[in-house]
């Protein structure tokens, strides 16, 4: 089995983990925008070498683990590389302009849309998980547009993996993955900014920092580089998200400053159905 990985961080070099784990004498191959990336991963045993442009026509596997943005920018000439046979995958929190990107290409049956939520606040070669995508779900969008061979060694893979499979279309996961996801992220990183500014008059505010604040606020350690675009391209989904939210949050103010707090009381009492509704459910950490 030839595989090549094209971006070599959390999530590419983790698959580069798991499979080496699951096929062992697979050969495995990076592509990379950084050279120490690149190194850094051979270094880990996390690739054998570097692929060049004409690996991918002999690959088995292309999985495509880079930022939203430059997967709609590079997946179509990905695409236009690949054997007849090769099956592309990508791990891209958006959906939705991803598949728009690739309608019609000549070898849209090489490609499936995945979206494994598996993740860290961590990135680069060195962030790389052996196991992080036991257990977790991926969600796999558009499939009919897939070759059906090629769709049952995508989900051979998978199984090996320990992945959970659910089918989506792309709006559906764009409109929800902005609540579980994407919402959840600006949060921490606006928890972060409120605390950093107060931080710069008070000095000893982070040493009454607890494990509530740390849990919290985890994901604004997450890679800017990586989030940006994944929030311009969901804008419209992430925009309902934060009007939602920021109604709550100035519901709740006024419930506070209006002294009702017996109302107060029972909007967490109801919130606190969250506990039922995730038990059992497994812990992703993206």
């Amino acid at each position: 089995m030839k595989v090549v990985i094209i971006g070599i961080g959390l999530i590419g070099g983790s698959m580069a983990r798991d499979i080496r784990r699951a096929e062992a004498a697979a050969e495995i191959l990076g592509m990379d925008a950084s050279s120490s990336h690149l190194e850094m991963a051979r270094e880990l045993g996390l690739i054998d070498g570097e692929a060049k442009p004409a690996d991918l026509a002999s690959a088995d596997l292309v999985v495509v683990s880079i930022p939203v943005d430059r997967i709609v920018e590079e997946l179509p000439g990905i695409l236009g590389q690949v054997g007849d046979q090769t099956l592309v995958i990508d791990a891209g929190s958006n959906k939705g302009p991803i598949c728009q990107a690739v309608a019609g290409h000549p070898k849209r049956r090489n490609f499936l849309a995945c979206h494994p939520i598996a993740g860290t606040e961590f990135t680069g070669p060195a962030a790389a998980l052996e196991g992080l995508f036991d257990g977790k779900v991926n969600i796999i969008c558009e499939v009919e547009q897939t070759a059906f061979a090629i769709q049952e060694r995508a989900l051979e893979l998978f199984g090996k993996l320990g992945m959970r499979i659910r089918y989506m279309n792309p709006e559906a996961h764009d409109r929800h993955i902005a609540y579980v996801s994407h919402l959840s992220h600006i949060s921490s990183f606006m928890l972060g900014k409120t605390v950093i500014e107060k931080e710069k008059n008070e000095r000893d505010i982070f040493d009454m920092a607890g494990s509530g604040f740390e849990s919290t606020v985890r994901l604004a350690k997450s890679s800017p580089a990586m989030w940006a675009p994944i929030f311009r391209q969901n804008k419209k989904n992430v925009l309902e998200t934060l009007d939602e939210y920021i109604e709550n949050l100035s519901q709740f103010r006024t419930l506070l400053e209006t002294d009702q707090y017996e109302a107060l009381f029972e909007e967490m009492e109801q919130t606190n159905r969250i506990k039922e509704i995730l038990k059992g459910i497994p812990l992703n950490k993206s």
